[in-house]
């Protein structure tokens, strides 16, 4: 009897002793199983890079309106120094954008501490333009303490056929302005120089027929992106064939729109299917086309009808200067910022007031003039732009490659 209740106090205790490890093993399992899979969530969590889509919807989400109009300026003020009234202009409208002019420019370290300087009050990285052409548009030329290069107009550049020497001096000259901190230049220019009457394109563009600016403006502008430069293709649609200068007067172009398609829309339609980034509409008035002498800056036609819809560019688009005397002279400045938006431009370059552009515009928005939509689609582009091209990131700045032999001997061979 005694025998038989040993055995049975034996069976239990294995038993209770088995029961207790598989549970203990069950609950090991179980938490090795949620460690995994916490450590499996944070691996894709860490593994999920967000999107430059997600990363731009996340900011515009996260800007008032006020910070969304900003996007949309581009300042430009004309002095050697980084004055208070600059400051306050910068911290008021934070621009999408500034353009130097040579009156910014005069020794490397003063003409980097300004850009430094006007970089500093954003919080999303500016776009730092310049208009550096070659030939009679050259801004740097003023740089006081370094060999600028001189580079021959692009007319001169056309002539010589070679597409690899177009590239060439195109990384060039953007290797020597993004040494300043700029990051964006308002070249190449596409027009067609067609009318020997014209003096505002003349030399400055590549050639006088629709191949030879295709053939030379391309490799240039893609010599550019190499260095980290930002082209911007410009006189949309042709600024070739007028005889009056927009900076004085409203151009005239009397092309019917199937002209303008078998000639000058020929070298931004090759543009855009080599992925052209950034368009500049011209002053220009089409009537042939728009059937009124609305420039095409503010038409909605030549911005959305052809450029956007016809020919499916969906870049940024940016004004020429708007303080130039064909939009300034015959519009105000909330007329140009109501037909410019409205026509589907994103960026307005060079209002004369800055402060008063984002003021007007704001109440444009807030009287239904203009849709809060309008605005995000020009402020998702122009975000789109600079996550594209690494404007977020910090860039070195090399003084030492302004004016190098090698850029020397590349200019020589025009």
């Amino acid at each position: 009897m005694k025998k038989l209740f040993f055995i049975i106090i034996v069976i239990f205790i294995i038993s209770v002793t088995v029961l207790l490890f598989l549970h203990l093993y069950g609950e090991y399992k179980e938490n090795i199983q949620k460690e995994n899979i916490s450590q499996n969530k944070e691996v894709i969590e860490e593994e999920h890079e967000p999107t430059i889509e997600e990363k731009v919807q996340q900011d515009i989400q996260s800007m008032s309106l006020r910070e969304k109009i900003g996007q949309m300026i581009v300042v430009a003020y004309r002095t050697l120094d980084y004055t208070d009234e600059l400051d306050n202009i910068l911290k008021n409208v934070k621009p999408g954008g500034f353009i130097l002019f040579g009156e910014n420019i005069s020794t490397y370290e003063k003409t980097t501490e300004y850009i430094k300087n006007v970089k500093s009050t954003a919080s999303i990285p500016m776009l730092i333009g310049i208009d550096q052409e070659g030939g009679r548009v050259q801004r740097i030329k003023n740089l006081s303490d370094a060999n600028v290069l001189e580079i021959p107009p692009m007319y001169s550049l056309g002539k010589t056929g070679d597409v690899k020497l177009s590239e060439n001096v195109g990384r060039v000259l953007a290797s020597e302005i993004a040494a300043f901190g700029i990051n964006l230049d308002y070249a190449p220019s596409l027009d067609i120089f067609s009318n020997p009457n014209n003096t505002v394109i003349g030399d400055r563009a590549f050639g006088s027929d629709y191949q030879t600016v295709i053939n030379m403006a391309l490799p240039f502008a893609k010599g550019m992106e190499q260095e980290g430069i930002i082209p911007v293709y410009k006189h949309f649609p042709g600024h070739g064939d007028t005889d009056a200068d927009s900076h004085i007067e409203l151009p005239v172009v009397n092309k019917t729109k199937e002209e303008l398609y078998n000639n000058e829309l020929l070298t931004f339609k090759a543009a855009i299917e080599n992925n052209a980034q950034v368009i500049m509409v011209a002053h220009i008035a089409l009537p042939n086309v728009t059937g009124d002498y609305t420039p095409a800056t503010l038409s909605k036609n030549i911005v959305t009808g052809i450029l956007r819809e016809e020919l499916g560019f969906d870049g940024v688009v940016t004004t020429d200067a708007v303080n130039m005397s064909a939009l300034a002279d015959n519009y105000s400045l909330e007329e140009i910022c109501n037909l410019s938006i409205n026509a589907g431009i994103d960026m307005i370059l060079m209002p004369e007031d800055p402060i008063e552009a984002v003021n007007i515009i704001e109440g444009l928005v807030q009287n239904g003039k203009i849709t809060e939509d309008r605005i995000n689609q020009s402020v998702e582009r122009i975000l789109k732009l600079k996550y594209n091209n690494n404007l977020f990131d910090e860039v070195e700045l090399n003084k030492n490659n302004i004016g190098t032999q090698e850029h020397i001997d590349i200019i020589n061979e025009i």
